[in-house]
């Protein structure tokens, strides 16, 4: 099955490697160089959880901003599909920067790639990533770390409330450097009446030891 249709059947897939181990070490390594970040959450002060992570400022690290630049193009004919079966409009231009630019003209100017960081004890409750009214439906995160090495536990998790059904799981860990592409609000799945939006949200499980650090790429921009 291709990444592309896993992620129509799930709502999340995995598409390799990404990052070398020395780039997730050079990625990870930043979190404790403060100025190069516009804000720190703590997640336990506002009951999303325990941990903490980063928002970039900008400029980007080069990589970064790098990622997001060859991945929005490869998962735009996926969005402009999702709006279409939805009956939706599908505001996303050719490239980024145009992108970008259509969330500065809304207010949303504010970088959104993350840091995150989760110790022994540690979690993240389901929650979307939506910053504004401008949203780019797909999102993905990268791990940086190796599992059962590195820590044990800190699955990512995806929750979607299937029309009329039980909402269904789906769990995944996140091997070094390898990226999963998800949904970033809801999704189209098959319905009696044609599709229907599939409300999806993302978290992560209880860190049982160890560090965990992940990078998030948003492709929209935040208020």
């Amino acid at each position: 099955m291709t990444w592309r249709e896993e992620l129509d059947e799930h709502g999340c897939a995995l598409i390799g490697q990404l990052l070398t181990p020395e780039q997730c070490a050079e990625i990870a390594g930043l979190y404790d160089e403060v100025r190069r970040f516009r804000s720190t959450i703590d997640m336990a002060r506002y009951r999303f959880g325990s941990g903490q992570y980063r928002y970039f400022d900008h400029p980007l690290p080069d990589l970064v901003a790098k990622l997001r630049e060859e991945f929005y193009p490869q998962l735009l004919p996926v969005a402009r599909e999702w709006a279409a079966k939805l009956n939706r409009p599908a505001p996303w231009p050719d490239t980024l920067e145009e992108w970008l630019d259509d969330c500065h003209r809304a207010g949303q100017t504010k970088p959104t790639p993350i840091l995150l960081k989760y110790q022994a004890g540690d979690w993240n409750a389901l929650h979307r990533d939506l910053y504004g009214d401008l949203v780019f439906p797909l999102q993905i995160v990268i791990g940086l770390n190796k599992p059962g090495v590195d820590h044990e536990g800190g699955e990512f998790l995806l929750v979607e409330q299937r029309p009329r059904a039980q909402s269904r799981g789906t769990v995944t860990m996140l091997p070094q450097g390898q990226g999963l592409i998800f949904t970033t609000r809801d999704r189209p799945v098959k319905s009696a009446r044609g599709w229907s939006a599939s409300p999806v949200r993302h978290g992560v499980s209880t860190v049982r030891s160890g560090i965990r650090h992940t990078l998030g790429l948003v492709f929209h921009d935040a208020a």
